[in-house]
């Protein structure tokens, strides 16, 4: 979550802030996709650390990244960044 938000000028903390701005939003989005993906994780578990969200908005954030991934290629830049700054 750290290497993420600092790729979106963005603290930690500010991706589990109420916030739905698309500044703070997208990038929540987009962590929230890297957690489900990187770890055991369960949706609610996941939900409580953003901030307390549902676990359905976690899910659909997690559909809409894997969406826009088939479109975005910047995005999918992005993420494997992330994913190869991590190992």
């Amino acid at each position: 979550v750290t290497r993420l938000a600092e790729r979106f000028n963005l603290q930690p903390s500010q991706l589990k802030l109420k916030s739905n701005t698309r500044q703070i939003a997208y990038p929540r989005q987009v962590a929230m996709y890297l957690v489900k993906e990187l770890t055991q994780a369960s949706l609610p578990e996941i939900g409580r650390y953003f901030g307390g969200k549902h676990h359905t908005t976690v899910l659909h954030s997690i559909q809409k990244i894997e969406e826009l991934r088939h479109e975005d290629d910047s995005l999918n830049s992005l993420i494997q960044g992330v994913i190869d700054s991590l190992q």
